[in-house]
């Protein structure tokens, strides 16, 4: 992870970084409209860069997770210091799930995902509700999580804020 990132900080992070499958996540001061163009200048051709992401966090509070539609059955669960939510579809199979990491008051939700099958349907919401209410009764007091273009509205609508994007970038190559 690079803060405040410039062209020498991210160049000397990206060095530490000689084999395929390196992430580097690079925040920028202030607002830049297009973080990975100008974090690849820096990068070169051995990067690639996953989909644009945003910094966001909320306090937490007690909150209901919501109603699921009828034959929806929802699971939690912690475990080793995460935080697991699971709805399944009335045939059983896999509808919406979603995990967030503890480390003291913070809570750090990810894996987040609705099946193609399942969307729209309010799932989404369910889950960041029961992740937010299952941290909060383990003691965290706010989240933060990375947010891609198509979540930022999601967590936008339950209570998030976006303090900034960044650039997510994997080695995709060893040269």
């Amino acid at each position: 992870m690079v803060v405040e990132a410039d062209a020498e900080r991210v160049r000397d992070a990206a060095a530490q970084a000689q084999g395929q499958g390196w992430w580097l996540k690079v925040f920028l001061p202030g607002s830049c409209a297009e973080p990975e163009a100008l974090v690849g200048q820096w990068l070169g051709d051995a990067w690639a860069f996953d989909s644009a992401a945003f910094l966001m966090s909320v306090e937490l509070t007690p909150t209901e997770p919501g109603a699921l539609p009828p034959g929806y059955q929802l699971r939690t669960w912690t475990q080793g210091g995460v935080v697991r939510v699971l709805v399944a579809a009335p045939d059983g199979s896999l509808a919406a799930r979603g995990q967030a990491g503890l480390a003291g008051d913070v809570a750090v939700p990810d894996q987040i995902l609705t099946t193609p099958a399942h969307q729209r349907r309010g799932l989404g919401s369910v889950v960041v509700r029961s992740l937010q209410q299952q941290a909060l009764t383990a003691g965290a007091s706010r989240a933060v999580l990375g947010a891609t273009t198509e979540g930022r509205a999601l967590y936008e609508s339950l209570g998030w804020r976006a303090h900034t994007a960044f650039a997510s970038a994997f080695r995709a190559s060893g040269e």
